[in-house]
């Protein structure tokens, strides 16, 4: 189950047109950013950018978790985006990606950074789970959907 102060209704897009994944990325920032009071969007962009560089967080069936540790953040946050249509993100398996689900965790917050982004894969490898998601008619849905275990 995810922390209350994981996510919360701010830090959801829901059925934006978003055309590339460089577009995708710079929404999960501008969300991320604009809900806490130490980051601005261009840093968590570029942060979310390098870890891109070094190999797509592209999971497949359409999801991407993007994710970065930052030094301006002391508890892990997150932000989540519903496209209209999949954007090209270079996943594993070609498809395009219309749900992706960024973290920013602290610099020092290794184990549960890996123990985050393991739950949130097996969450998201679900297809039921994906196919909710993709149906959401509205963030306080979405955001009921990753809140439910």
């Amino acid at each position: 189950m995810l922390s209350p102060d994981l996510i919360n209704e701010a830090r959801i897009g829901h059925g934006l047109e978003i055309s590339s994944k460089k577009r995708l990325l710079e929404t999960l920032a501008e969300l991320l950013a604009n809900d806490h009071p130490r980051l601005s969007t261009e840093s968590v962009f570029e942060r979310l950018l390098e870890r891109e560089r070094l190999g797509s967080t592209g999971l497949g069936h359409g999801v991407a978790l993007p994710h970065a540790r930052i030094k301006e953040v002391s508890q892990v946050i997150g932000a989540f985006v519903q496209t209209a249509r999949g954007v090209d993100y270079d996943a594993a398996d070609g498809e395009p990606v219309d749900l992706a689900f960024a973290l920013l965790v602290p610099e020092t917050a290794t184990e549960e950074h890996l123990q985050l982004l393991a739950y949130l894969a097996s969450r998201f490898s679900e297809s039921a789970t994906r196919a909710r998601l993709r149906d959401a008619s509205s963030p306080t849905a979405i955001l009921d959907l990753l809140r439910a275990t």
